[in-house]
This record gives C-alpha cells, structure tokens and sequence, in this order.
C-alpha cells in the first residue's frame, strides 16, 4: 500500500504541474492465464500428477512525455489464484515496480536509466520476456545515439548489489553481477542489420573467496523484407569464462516465411545452439546461453529448453515450421517443431545415444474482441525419444502435453495532453 501511495503521489504532482507537461496517461493490464500442466517444461512420469492453477498479472502504468525527458512507472503485482487464503490481506508477492524509468534527451542523444526493459531485434539475446507474467527488467542506465533515420547506437550498462554498504560485500542475488553492451543498428533499402556486443559478469565462489566471471557475446542480424516474403538471419559467438571454466560457443538461425494470400503464412526455420557433449574431455564448456532473452517464443511454446532450464547442456538443433491464419480478429498458429542435440547424448551405461530428442507440436489461437479486450488459447504436445529422457528425466512414452487459455484486459483511464 505504501508503494501504491507513493506512485499517486507522483501522479499528482504532475497533473498539478500541467503547464510543463506534454503528455500523461494512466493505463492497466489485467491477465488472468489457466494453464493445465502434464508434461511441461520437463517429462511426465508415474510420479506426478497434472498441475492445474490459474496465474494473474495486474499492472498500473503511468506515462509522462516531454520536452525534456520522458519518465514511466509500471507498478505490477504477480499471483497464483489461491496463493493467500480467504482472511488474509496480503498477497504473497506483494506489489513490485516492473518498471521505473526516466529518459532525458540533449540533441541527438538520450539517457535512460532505471528499471527498465531492454529487448532488441528478434529479442534473442535481450528481450522483454513478456508471456512470464514476472517479465524481465533491469535497472540499468543507456546512453542512446540517433545520427539519422537509419542509423542508432545505444551503449548500456548495469551493476548490481544486495544494498547499500559501507564496504565491499558479497553479491547473493541470483542474478548477474553487472554488464555492458553495445548495440548499433542501420537499415538500407529493405534490408536492417544489427551488431551486438554484450560482457556479462556472474559472481561464483572460489575457496571462500566471491569472484566474478565475465563471458562476451558478440552477434550478427539482419532481415530483409520483399513483397510477400521475409527472411531473417543471426549468428552469435560467445566467449570468456563461466565461473572458472573456458567458454566457446555458438548460436546460428535462419528463418523464411511467405504471404499465400492475406490470410494464410507458411515459414521455415532452423536454429543451432552449440552444446557440450556429456563425455566431454577437452574441459572447455562449449553450451551457448541466450542471456536476457524471450527465450519463450523460441525453441517451442512448452519451454523445454533455455526458459530457466537446459543450461550448460548438450545445446540444440530446432527445425521447424509455422502455419499462420488471419482473419478480421480472429487468429490461429500451427507450428511443429522437430528437436535433436547439438552435442553427444550418453546414458549411464555409458552408450552414446541417438541425437534426435522428439517433435513438439503447438496450436495457438487469438480473438481480438476489442482495443482492449483480446483472448488466447493453446494446446501443445511433446512426442520425447528415449534420448530426452536421459538430459530430462521421466518417462518419454507418457502422454506429454500442456494446455492454455488467458485473457488480457487494457483498460485506458485517462490521458492528458498539454500543447
């Protein structure tokens, strides 16, 4: 409540100060997702039941534009239906600011710092993660230039401590320590392409004594778009330490799609992740990581690999394809996607297994019944082999599957406009 308090305060000092405000709006976001879990994220088994439970994200966002600066506040609360019982009056998450940023601009330059989220390109390597009703943020400052239309360089950097401190002490969040990036885009013709260069610091320990590791990623993108068809490509390499351990990895994608009509798309896509193989002996870690990426919306919906999972591990290779139907405002997805291990796979017994890891098929549907009202819908099953088990556990021949239904509410109070 004392947040909550807080945020109003700072709304009414800029509505009373109208005179040198721009713009201001007051919106929300209400996103209440039922969600049927039996083979999620990880296989099914005799073990276990199926999980069912319904998760709701509130937000209350404050928007304020200027001459001078641009500032944001979105304060969020996440939580479980349920998660506190019917006498209690807190929820177990509380209220959180998902966002608390202020940008000033001098010529062609910004500043941005605060919470904020950071998502570039196709949001691979940093992205908002926005189907976790949590999504991601970091409080971080960027230094934004814009020498033209088609040409932008952002430069961004973040440190991270527990609190305020007289002394050096130990970092115990389960986050990384501090980064620094780069990031420069230009668009010619049809075509845009992006360069990013991102060192990422993690604290380990080393006999009693906490270091940091820092790993360097350093890519390539760029898409064209001609008439009814698009295509897209990245290539990443990662390189540095993890903890005490030599990193060379690599990241490389393709993806096509092409327009039938103007209701239906098809695609294809490939991706690779460089892995590690389980009997590795040249005590280098070859596995890449997609840092602070929407990692949901690569690799399959069901998030078996790279969403909080599949780290350090024998990487993968994805081939897959997408049905794309629209039509007023209904939409529908279909896309198969048929997985296999970029690295060797051994079981216990020490026999190397065949790489393939399964196919993993998602349907997912969308009505956009108003500006402010939209619903979705999915259904997804995973088809393991024997292969997944040994990197995943459970039992690959149990029905694996996972289904969804949320809808979003956006409601928009007021808005205010100072000429």
């Amino acid at each position: 409540m004392k947040l909550l308090k807080s945020i109003f305060i700072i709304v009414f000092l800029i509505c009373i100060q109208q005179s040198n405000a721009q713009q201001f709006n007051l919106d929300a976001e209400l996103k209440p997702r039922f969600e049927y879990r039996n083979g999620y994220k990880t296989l099914n088994s005799d073990a276990v039941d199926a999980a069912s439970f319904v998760s709701q994200r509130t937000r209350l966002n404050f928007g304020y534009k200027g001459p001078e600066f641009n500032a944001y506040i979105s304060a969020q609360n996440v939580r479980t239906w349920g998660d506190v019982g019917t006498l209690s009056t807190t929820d177990v998450n509380g209220i959180t600011l998902q966002q608390a940023w202020a940008e000033a601009f001098l010529g062609k330059f910004s500043f941005k710092l605060g919470r904020q989220e950071i998502a570039y390109d196709n949001e691979r390597i940093f992205g908002s993660v926005n189907w976790n009703q949590q999504a991601r943020s970091h409080d971080a400052l960027r230094v934004k230039f814009k020498a033209d239309a088609n040409n932008r360089i952002d430069i961004g950097f973040a440190l991270n401590e527990n609190s305020e401190s007289v002394f050096k002490q130990d970092y115990t969040v389960n986050n990384y320590k501090n980064f620094q990036y780069l990031w420069y885009n230009t668009n010619f013709n049809k075509v845009g392409l992006s360069f990013l260069f991102l060192n990422t610091g993690f604290t380990y320990t080393d006999v009693n004594e906490q270091k940091i590791a820092y790993n360097q990623t350093i890519g390539l993108t760029s898409g064209i778009t001609e008439n009814k068809w698009s295509a897209d490509v990245a290539i990443y390499a990662q390189t540095g330490k993890v903890e005490k351990t030599d990193l060379s990895a690599l990241n490389a994608s393709a993806n096509f799609s092409y327009n039938l009509n103007s209701e239906f798309l098809v695609g294809l896509g490939a991706e690779y992740l460089s892995g590690t193989d389980m009997n590795e002996t040249d005590g280098e870690l070859h596995s890449f990581t997609p840092w602070f990426g929407t990692n949901h919306k690569f690799n399959g919906i069901m998030d078996y690999f790279y969403v909080g999972n599949h780290s350090n591990s024998v990487g993968l290779v994805d081939l897959n394809a997408k049905i794309n139907y629209t039509k007023n405002k209904f939409s529908a997805n279909l896309a198969p996607h048929f997985f296999s291990s970029a690295a060797k796979v051994v079981a216990i017994n020490n026999i190397e297994q065949d790489n393939y890891l399964g196919t993993e098929i998602d349907l997912t549907l969308g009505y956009k019944a108003s500006k402010s009202i939209t619903f979705n819908a999915g259904y997804s099953q995973m088809f393991a082999t024997d292969t997944m088990e040994v990197i995943k556990g459970g039992d690959a021949s149990k029905v694996n599957n996972w289904a969804w239904a949320m809808i979003t509410f956006k409601p928009h109070f007021f808005s205010y406009t100072n000429n």
